[in-house]
């Protein structure tokens, strides 16, 4: 709404030409009347009275033409609209985000009237305390006095902070309508998107609209060029401010602080500040800043330092002289300040008014504190404010709402918890569920060191709440809403955040929260929901609540708030790569750029803390980090370190030498890795060779079974070797082995070691190549009764050992579901690869047996040959020198399908063209195509049909122009009559492909190469992982052979139920694992230390402790400068006081 003034009342300065609303007679519907002596019946005009509303015409966003670029919000309003209202528009329809403080800067009107020292509180005080706690600044809004140096301010610090480090201020001006210089440039009935608002650049205050502000409410009246006219409005409008809550969705634990700030003024804001003390809004009062703000600082303190004090006689005679001299005590004062006041007893009797709120009034003499305390002065004055609106609060409470508020953990470190406040953990449980929605990590930090226990708060109920308060623009938000059919359910966590962990780690972990539910056997949703209702879960303890807050803080991406959550852990390193997991997950399905590359970066930092942590590990003791990679973990589902690691794609984890030396003692097994290559091959023939010395074998000693991480590092490689294999299989508790002869346990070692599998299966492999090969060129017959040879059946059974081992590896293997089975099967690239060439052959196989598709067959089995070829790549990819060359050879194929895409762009333009312009009728699809894609093809390698192409040449070809002869086959005569322009568009078609197109690709294979070459070591070892795996859970036998191997593994398990010794591992004790997790939790202290040392020794850290001690001391000087000034004038006081006594007395 707006408001018309709509009654003409004379203003009688003017001559009977305005009103005293400021308008001219003529824009006024009626004029007062007058009685019989001519003199008016309405003397005094009122808003509320002779002005009506009607629809607003003003509204929208303004664009400062010729000043800024950046739009801002405005809106004309009338000063009776509810504070509600404009207060959702601005945080809804506007965006504005919600303040954690309001600092409404009243007086200061005009240049001459502010200061030098008062434009420095406002740039370095103010508006730095602002910035750093979020908050709004209200102002005039018009570029005069205070209003502008506000804006200027705030402009000049939003440009020098970092956008990460400080939270953005919004400034909003609130100012009467009628005062606006220009203001018709914003009239648009319609709204205006925006407005084209002209504003001079020049240097005199003026009433326009200040470009530096966000937003203005422009307060309307119905008067024209008043001042005042908005006061009403803006005071409802702090009061309404200070009664919502902070933080998001009003999740914070106090009501939005409101602090008035005073700057100089005039007499008619008495009028204003009396209305806002009463609703009790704390007050500051800028002293020496001039006007009003000298009148209040004066009274506040001499008045009040001379009202304590009891006469010299009786103490009673005291005090009823002081109450009878305080309203002329007052009136002195009031007349030295504003000597020119007409109505000086109205005034006195304001200043007493506003006397009584004291209370809510802080004094800041800027010219004796400086800005760098202005924070401080901030906070003390809410504080007392804070306590007189809540009398059952402490005022450690109230400021530690403060502070937290503000997100000022230096505040809440120096003066909160510095041992003088015993904090209790209940006592601090709000703030920390504040802290963690609001991402306050520091303050986190400061909670958990001082007494909050983390196992008492945190449990099933809260987490849940703090799931739910996850913000609707989030990715995880997104993603439980899916599985959400209705939004107060009541199992959020036991099902659907379960699910997505499901989704987001894959099939490594098992469900999450589920089992501390007593939810592990049940999969219905509908009657887990009523399983919960009736057990009441909420009040149940986390089981993990550190690692649950850490995957809470992960799926926000809270970086700070996720990497103290991991300091805090056991298991750091699988945490590490759990989360790094978690991260890279979320940014494949993260589409906003900006979150994606942050959640890069996050799940970087955190793969770099779990290399880092390992190797403090390792260079502690390598044995027991070996037994870290491979122990399961209850926390995480089951997984392992290794298992994590491989499905995070953590190559930079991987590469670590420990890593890899735990993969090269698997790898080898019991055999020494010095061993060569050719001398385990001639053992493959000839197996008696492993009782001899040519191959070398470990020393292992038996380890003290009930403390086997104490074992020697030479003596402890049985146990190591013991659990290498559960972080590819189950884990299955048995007694130790018994002593077994040598003969079969030499046996044993040669045989059950990885690499002899892996050579065997290579041999063999190659056999298979070659049987494959000649049958396919030598021997392979037509189809029954004649084919297939014997050789061909060979080779069908060959294929068929390997189907049998891909059946068992895929589900004989681990303890997964089937549908978890065939997902991980389907995630490996050589398993489609596999898929296909067993696909491709049981087609040749079926095709080849009949007659009409005996050539198809036969095509099938050739290009499945190619396919079985191929899968030679992914077993050399163990070769320390073949392994990254066939990672840069796969990085290169991704070059060749750019170059591809561009090439046959070119060369479908080339080839239309030049089989049109050769031949003018030519049907055959046959040679169409040759032509068109194939003959350009071969010209990029210098096969060129230059007699058909150039007419200078003969061509001695029988040809044709008949048309119904070419209709029938024959070929087509050349067209010669563009000849000359064949000729030319070969010569760019061969420029382009053979020299811009090719050089394009050699440049991108150096560019693939340059890149992929630096990291390609790492890749490698990461690939590594995958191969070794493949082959220590494989039998020892190659196919064919390895059909023996099934038989005797089916009557061994399924028959005999003898558990497998090569996969059994024995699990660690309570009391071995209770050991292994304080041991790694020192080397994390000690991690930690070592890296809080590094960034301590740092010049920037070094220089900012020395500022920080020098602004500390300069701070305690200013405080005993501040009190030895206070007891000087307290002692002039009392020698003054005592001598007006005495003259009395006298």
């Amino acid at each position: 709404k707006k408001r018309v003034c709509t009654t003409f009342v004379e203003d009688s300065f003017s001559n009977g030409h305005l009103c005293q609303c400021g308008g001219v007679r003529e824009s006024h519907a009626s004029v007062t009347l007058n009685d019989y002596f001519s003199s008016a019946i309405v003397s005094h005009w009122e808003s509320a009275k002779h002005s009506t509303e009607a629809p607003t015409d003003a509204f929208g966003e303004v664009e400062f033409a010729g000043v800024s670029k950046r739009h801002s919000y405005f809106l004309r309003l009338s000063w009776d609209t509810t504070p509600a209202t404009a207060y959702t528009i601005m945080t809804t329809q506007w965006g504005m985000p919600k303040p954690n403080l309001v600092l409404s800067v009243a007086g200061g009107v005009g240049r001459s009237k502010v200061k030098t020292w008062v434009r420095e509180v406002l740039r370095q005080g103010l508006v730095r305390a602002a910035q750093s706690t979020g908050a709004w600044i209200l102002s005039g809004g018009l570029r005069e006095g205070v209003g502008r140096f506000l804006g200027e301010a705030v402009r000049d610090h939003a440009t020098a902070a970092s956008s990460d480090s400080l939270t953005k201020v919004v400034t909003v001006g609130i100012a009467p309508w009628g005062l606006v210089d220009h203001r018709e440039q914003l009239v648009n009935t319609e709204g205006s998107f925006p407005a084209e608002y002209y504003v001079p650049n020049r240097s005199q205050d003026s009433c326009y609209l200040d470009n530096n502000y966000q937003a203005f409410l422009l307060v309307d009246d119905g008067s024209v060029g008043r001042r005042g006219g908005e006061a009403g409005f803006r005071a409802r409008l702090e009061n309404y401010i200070s009664h919502q809550r902070t933080g998001k969705w009003d999740s914070g634990t106090m009501d939005i602080p409101v602090l008035c700030t005073l700057v100089s003024g005039e007499p008619y804001m008495l009028e204003r500040l009396d209305l806002s003390l009463k609703k009790c809004i704390p007050w500051l009062v800028l002293a020496g800043s001039g006007g009003l703000a000298d009148l209040l600082s004066d009274v506040l303190e001499n008045v009040s330092a001379a009202s304590i004090l009891p006469a010299a006689g009786a103490e009673g005679e005291g005090e009823v002289a002081t109450k009878t001299d305080l309203r002329e005590r007052v009136a002195e004062r009031v007349m030295k300040h504003f000597p020119s006041e007409p109505d000086m007893d109205k005034l006195v009797d304001k200043v007493l008014s506003i006397y009584q709120s004291k209370e809510l009034i802080s004094i800041y003499h800027g010219e004796q504190e400086g800005p760098d305390d202005f924070d401080t002065v901030l906070l003390k004055a809410l504080v007392r404010a804070s306590k007189l609106r809540s009398v059952d609060s402490s005022p450690s409470t109230e400021e530690l709402k403060l502070a937290l508020t503000w997100n000022r953990v230096d505040i809440a470190r120096t003066e909160l918890f510095t041992g003088d406040i015993q904090w209790k953990s209940e006592d601090l449980e709000g703030y920390m569920t504040d802290a963690l929605v609001n991402d306050k990590p520091q303050f986190v930090r400061l909670f958990t060191e001082n007494g909050l226990n983390i196992l008492d708060y945190l449990t099933l109920g809260r987490l849940e709440e703090l799931y739910r308060s996850i913000s609707d623009s989030c990715l995880t938000y997104t993603l439980l809403q899916r599985r959400l059919s209705e939004r107060q359910s009541a199992a959020t966590i036991s099902t659907d955040v379960s699910q997505l962990l499901e989704d987001l780690l894959g099939d490594i972990c098992e469900p999450f929260y589920r089992d501390s539910l007593g939810l592990g056997g049940i999969t219905s949703k509908r009657k887990s929901i009523k399983v919960l209702f009736y057990r009441g879960y909420r009040r149940k303890r986390c089981p993990y609540p550190w690692a649950s807050l850490l995957i809470w803080a992960v799926l926000q991406n809270h970086g700070e708030m996720a990497v103290y959550f991991w300091e805090m852990m056991t298991e750091s390193v699988l945490s590490a790569l759990s989360a790094c997991k978690l991260l890279r997950e979320l940014c494949k399905l993260e589409s906003e750029t900006e979150t994606k590359l942050s959640m890069k970066e996050l799940a970087h930092r955190f793969e770099n803390l779990a290399h880092d942590m390992f190797s403090k590990c390792y260079q502690s003791s390598e044995s027991r980090s070996f037994v870290l990679l491979k122990k399961k973990s209850a926390m995480w589902g089951g997984t392992t370190c290794l298992k994590m690691a491989m499905e995070a794609d953590a190559r930079h984890f991987f590469s670590h030498d420990g890593v890899q030396t735990l993969l090269s003692q698997i790898w080898w097994g019991e055999m020494d890795r010095s061993t060569e290559v050719w001398k385990l091959i001639v053992t493959l023939f000839l197996p008696p060779l492993c009782y001899t010395n040519l191959i070398s074998f470990r020393e292992v000693e038996e380890a003290d079974e009930g403390n086997p991480e104490e074992a020697p590092q030479g003596k402890d490689m049985d146990w190591l070797y013991a659990e290498t294999v559960f972080s590819f299989s189950d884990m299955k508790r048995m007694p130790p082995p018994s002593k077994r002869p040598f003969v079969l346990s030499r046996w044993r070692q040669f045989w059950y070691a990885p690499v002899t599998a892996f050579l065997g299966n290579v041999l063999m492999y190659f056999l298979f190549l070659l049987l494959f090969a000649y049958v396919l060129l030598v021997d392979f017959k037509p189809p029954p009764p004649k084919g297939p040879a014997p050789l061909e059946l060979l080779l069908y059974f060959w294929v068929f050992t390997i189907v049998c081992e891909e059946i068992r590896g895929t589900f004989f293997v681990g303890s997964m579901t089937v549908r978890q089975r065939i997902r991980q099967y389907a995630q490996d690239v050589w398993h489609k690869c596999d898929l296909i060439a067993i696909s491709l052959f049981l087609i040749g196989l079926c095709c080849r047996m009949f007659r009409d598709t005996f050539w198809f067959g036969r095509a099938a089995l050739c290009l499945d040959y190619m396919v079985f070829t191929l899968r030679l790549i992914h077993i050399f990819a163990i070769h320390k020198q073949l392994g990254p060359k066939i990672i840069i050879v796969g990085k290169m194929m991704k070059d060749v399908f750019f170059f591809l895409f561009f090439l046959a762009v070119w060369m479908m333009a080339y080839g239309v063209a030049n089989q049109g312009l050769i031949y003018s009728f030519d049907p055959s699809a046959d040679r169409i195509l040759r032509r068109v894609f194939y003959r350009p093809y071969l010209h990029i390698f210098g096969q060129i049909p230059v007699e058909e192409m150039d007419s200078g040449f003969e061509w001695s070809v029988t040809c044709t122009t008949n048309a119904t002869e070419i209709d029938e086959g024959m070929e087509p005569c050349r067209d010669t009559h563009h000849n000359w322009l064949v000729v030319i568009l070969l010569v760019v078609y061969l420029l382009v492909t053979n020299i811009l197109l090719i050089n394009l690709l050699i440049a991108m294979f150096s560019y693939t190469f340059t890149k992929v070459q630096e990291r390609s070591d790492k890749y490698w070892k990461f690939q590594r992982f995958n191969v070794i795996a493949e082959y220590h859970s494989r039998p020892c036998l190659a196919p064919p052979f390895i059909i023996f191997s099934h038989f005797h593994l089916f009557i061994k398990r399924k028959i005999r139920k003898v558990p497998s010794e090569k996969i059994h591992q024995f699990e660690l004790q309570e009391k071995a694992t209770s050991r292994l997790m304080t041991w790694e939790s020192i080397q994390k202290e000690n991690f930690l230390s070592a890296e809080g040392k590094k960034q301590r020794g740092s010049e920037a850290e070094r220089l900012k402790r020395i500022v920080d001690g020098v602004l500390k001391q300069t701070a305690e000087i200013k405080d005993v400068d501040r009190r030895l000034r206070a007891l000087e004038t307290e002692v002039c006081i009392r020698e003054n006081y005592h001598m007006i006594c005495t003259m009395e007395n006298c």
